[in-house]
């Protein structure tokens, strides 16, 4: 898939605000730190495009970037801060509990794991949270370029080793680095094929 524009949209406090076209959606969502707005910073070809901070929970809005005029990334506040006040922690709950239950646009979500690390509890309940939610999801490991390549397939398998506890049939995933680009081919490739079964 080639990137011929990449535009951001607007942010939206609730789904309500969120646009009301039929366009489908793929919505990036991770720990503190993870990576998020640099991956998407790499995947639009554009590295202002969308902010980064190294202050956790920065992005408590919903943003919409359109790309190509055919499908939107949706960058969501994380999960997992522990450094956030009661009420703006609740109030990302509640916008994750009505954009995964109520948002029919969507169409995957990516899940970003720091690859250096393991998985922790948190990880691992908003997993189910999507699944009971009926969303399914990819998993994106980032940061890629911070280990060596034959420590990335061995961090790789251990992870989808302590994936397999809790899941008979693993969800797929993509390792990928900002810095070095690799591994945005291949979730192009996968939102090009997935787009193909896109219907509301």
């Amino acid at each position: 898939m080639k990137i011929i524009n990449s535009v951001f949209e607007k942010s939206s406090k609730s789904i309500d605000q969120c646009p009301q076209s039929k366009t489908p959606e793929y919505a990036l969502i991770g720990r503190s730190n993870v990576g998020k707005s640099s991956l998407i910073n790499s995947l639009l070809n554009n590295k202002k495009i969308a902010k980064t901070s190294s202050t956790p929970g920065k992005t408590i809005l919903i943003n919409h970037f359109k790309i190509n005029e055919s499908f939107y990334l949706v960058d969501l506040p994380g999960y997992g801060y522990a450094n956030l006040s009661k009420k703006i922690k609740e109030d990302i709950k509640k916008t994750h509990r009505s954009y995964f239950k109520f948002r029919k646009q969507l169409l995957y979500t990516f899940l970003l794991i720091d690859i250096r690390h393991n998985l922790q509890k948190v990880d691992i309940e908003f997993m189910e949270f999507l699944n009971d939610n009926s969303c399914p999801f990819v998993i994106i490991f980032t940061k890629s370029d911070k280990l060596k390549s034959d420590q990335i397939e061995s961090q790789i398998n251990d992870l989808r080793k302590q994936l397999s506890i809790y899941w008979d049939e693993l969800p797929l995933s993509y390792a990928t680095s900002s810095k070095d680009k690799s591994g945005i081919n291949d979730i192009f490739n996968f939102i090009e094929e997935s787009l193909k079964e896109y219907k509301i």
